[in-house]
């Protein structure tokens, strides 16, 4: 109980100092939500587009004339020496960023290799949430994983990340300083912090180990109330939930508490075999792309819960979790406690390509058994309650959980 406490107590220090952020996952929570990873169902559209005219074209004989033309320029004037692979990374970068959304991005092999290992949740790195201010784009520590070496190196919820080893990282995604932050491990990597009180910047060199991200946290409460906190939704998330829920029924639970407050996410198909232990059956959610193509994720029911449920959120449950949060609503399966969640209703879809690299690209909206898009909008929660942080930072006492467990005691 007082673990995950301190674990709260330090998230919540960490939304204080920072105002309000968006997205975390460990090394990092991050709003980018969920994707899939999936072989390319487009292929024929693809093959389609290339009998447009050349003038139609991005890559033509203009465009390709003009890249060599900067790249000459860069060869000649530049004042630094910059390698070709550079260029081509910047290049391809560039395309997807003139899309004008945060959510799509290229990933070198390298960096793919990285965001594959994230999923999985374990990898090399120092054991730190980490999240993105949505106000001031700023990355920034918004938790720390108990015994490893974040934890142990003297970084605090609410730091702010503003070089890996030297390297500026203002302006970057999140999910980019996380690839910064990983590495082989017994190597060091170096974070310059901003920190909230003080003069000048911190340094922290922090050896990488081994990380296995835990996701799920447990506890029963008095009157045999179970919790179960859902940091993210990563493929082990899904073991951790069956083993805590199986956990709560061998302990005779007579309520359920599923904590999302903070998760920002993750992967769809976790999230949806979650809700399948959970919900009646019909509709989970169903996504629509440009076309008007329609994929349907169902529930056939055979293991919704059979006691009352209270699902706490707030303003940085996002994707995944609102997901999950919306199925529970539409069927009134349960109370959804805390304030309006972040309101990221689209979806990306990462695609390998064949040298390594992929790009990550947001293909469409979902929407709830209801038929509700809450992008930008967010799910409203059943009784709204705004955490009393002040108390929380003084006492440790967290008004949200205690009034959940109030109505479950009722």
């Amino acid at each position: 109980m007082e673990e995950k406490r301190g674990f709260w107590k330090g998230l919540v220090c960490g939304l204080v100092i920072a105002v309000l952020f968006g997205g975390i996952i460990l090394v990092s929570k991050q709003v980018v939500g969920f994707f899939q990873i999936f072989q390319d169902s487009k292929q024929e559209v693809i093959e389609e587009t290339e009998v447009t005219t050349e003038e139609e074209r991005v890559v033509n004989s203009e465009s390709l004339e003009k890249i060599e033309i900067l790249e000459n320029m860069i060869e000649v004037y530049y004042h630094e020496e910059v390698s070709d692979e550079v260029l081509r990374q910047g290049m391809y970068e560039g395309i997807l960023a003139s899309l004008e959304d945060p959510y799509s991005e290229y990933y070198s092999p390298e960096e793919f290799q990285a965001i594959m290992e994230q999923t999985e949740g374990i990898y090399y790195g120092i054991g730190a949430y980490i999240s993105t201010n949505t106000e001031t784009g700023l990355t920034m520590i918004s938790g720390l994983i108990p015994n490893t070496p974040a934890a142990e190196s003297g970084l605090l919820p609410g730091d702010q990340i503003y070089q890996v080893n030297g390297e500026d990282v203002t302006g970057l995604t999140s999910e980019k300083v996380v690839m910064k932050i990983k590495g082989e491990e017994n190597t060091q990597v170096t974070l310059t912090i901003i920190r909230e009180g003080e003069m000048d910047t911190l340094d922290f060199t922090i050896t990488r180990k081994k990380i296995e991200s835990p996701t799920i946290t447990y506890e029963m409460y008095e009157g045999n109330i179970a919790y179960i906190g859902i940091m993210e939704f990563d493929e082990i998330t899904l073991p951790q939930f069956e083993e805590a829920l199986q956990k709560a029924k061998d302990e005779d639970m007579k309520g359920l508490i599923l904590d999302l407050r903070d998760n920002p996410g993750g992967n769809l198909d976790t999230v949806n075999e979650i809700a399948r232990l959970l919900l009646p059956e019909g509709l989970i959610v169903y996504t629509e792309d440009k076309y008007g193509e329609r994929v349907e994720y169902k529930c056939d029911g055979k293991n919704e819960i059979q006691v009352p449920l209270v699902v706490l959120v707030n303003g940085n449950s996002a994707s995944a979790s609102e997901i999950l949060a919306g199925a529970i609503k539409d069927y009134k399966k349960g109370t959804i406690l805390g304030t309006t969640t972040y309101g990221k209703g689209i979806v990306q879809k990462i695609m390998g390509l064949e040298d390594g690299s992929a790009v990550k690209i947001t293909v469409s909206s979902y929407f709830t058994p209801n038929g509700i898009n809450i992008h930008k909008i967010g799910v409203e929660p059943d009784e709204v309650l705004e955490l009393d942080v002040d108390r929380f930072l003084e006492e440790g006492y967290d008004n949200q959980l205690e009034r959940a467990l109030e109505i479950l005691r009722k």
